[in-house]
């Protein structure tokens, strides 16, 4: 908490060089004996509206319920220069070490070159000592489907059917459409990026596009998967809601989300507020405890409210910084 106070001190150097002057007024102005009382009452209330304004302007996102995403003065973590830490693991991590596996897929028999081996003593086969390398193989893997065709003593063809899904003579099969959708949601790389990837690395020709067409099947695909989410969050017995900032096409929105300890569902919506978390169809229909932000739209919601201890410690840093 301290460490975070610090660089909000530094932010508020002019906030603090405005306090001592609004302070070197007051005194002046009760040493000032000979002020009409309506001035006087004028100068105070002007003294109220700066002290209001510059409270309001020096909240951030570490000392009040302010998203960072709109706190365009956050202090960012610098990333250049060396910091304390050696390379390499750090004490009290959990590593990990790779393990060998019980089912390699290929098994090299190193043998024995026996014209190496001293003459004389007899040999007898007494095991293997065995190392392992884990390695990926990138490459092209196809599967063509032949259907066969028959054809009776009339001219009449039968042709076997083709499975599922094989409607094309060339398509895009089901591990590389899951792999795209992988590294542009998960992994958040770029569409062309991706298709990049698969073009330099595979020899498979794609677009950007296609990337686009494999997220959209994916979502259409996700129906059964975003009712079930959503039912078990409305059944749980506790609840995190919160919203923030994002950006959309170039566009200002605000996402929502739920989550609990196993599952999390975000939904965009142009606008804050009931609209929105009645559409993202959770929360209307949640009993059990919901932890927020003290934000009274969550009130709405016939449930049981806990309130979020670290919004209660950003509201106590700027009791403390400012309010002393």
């Amino acid at each position: 908490m301290h460490s975070r106070s610090r660089g909000c001190r530094q932010l508020k150097i002019g906030a603090i060089d405005v306090d001592s002057s609004i302070n070197s007024v007051k005194e002046l102005l009760e040493k000032e004996k000979d002020l009409s009382p309506s001035l006087r009452s004028a100068l105070e209330v002007l003294l109220v509206l700066v002290t209001l304004l510059l409270n309001r302007t020096t909240l951030n996102s570490n000392d009040s319920s302010k998203p960072p995403s709109t706190d365009p003065n956050r202090q960012k973590s610098s990333r250049q220069g060396k910091g304390d830490r050696k390379p390499g693991g750090q004490k009290g991590r959990n590593g990990t070490t790779l393990e060998p596996v019980a089912d390699p897929n290929e098994v090299e028999v190193l043998a024995i070159d026996c014209r190496t081996l001293p003459k004389g003593p007899r040999y007898r086969e007494a095991g293997y000592e065995s190392r392992q390398v884990i390695d990926i193989d990138i490459c092209r893997f196809v599967t063509e489907h032949r259907a066969q065709i028959l054809e009776d003593n009339q001219g009449n063809r039968f042709v076997v059917t083709f499975p599922e899904g094989v409607n094309r003579p060339v398509l895009y099969g089901l591990n590389l459409k899951a792999n795209d959708i992988y590294m542009s949601q998960h992994q958040l790389i770029p569409y062309d990026r991706i298709r990049d990837h698969f073009q330099d690395q595979m020899r498979i020709p794609g677009s950007a596009g296609s990337v686009f067409n494999f997220n959209k099947e994916a979502y259409e695909r996700l129906e059964s998967f975003e009712q079930w989410a959503k039912t078990e969050l409305a059944c749980a017995e506790l609840l995190h809601a919160d919203e923030t900032g994002i950006n959309i096409s170039g566009k200002r929105q605000r996402l929502h989300c739920a989550s609990n300890a196993l599952l999390t569902w975000f939904y965009p919506h142009a606008r804050r507020g009931l609209d929105a978390m009645d559409e993202m169809g959770i929360l209307p229909f949640f009993k059990g405890v919901l932890c927020h932000d003290h934000w009274k739209p969550y009130y709405h919601y016939d449930c049981i409210h806990a309130l979020c201890n670290a919004h209660h410690l950003r509201e106590l840093e700027r009791a403390w910084e400012q309010d002393q």
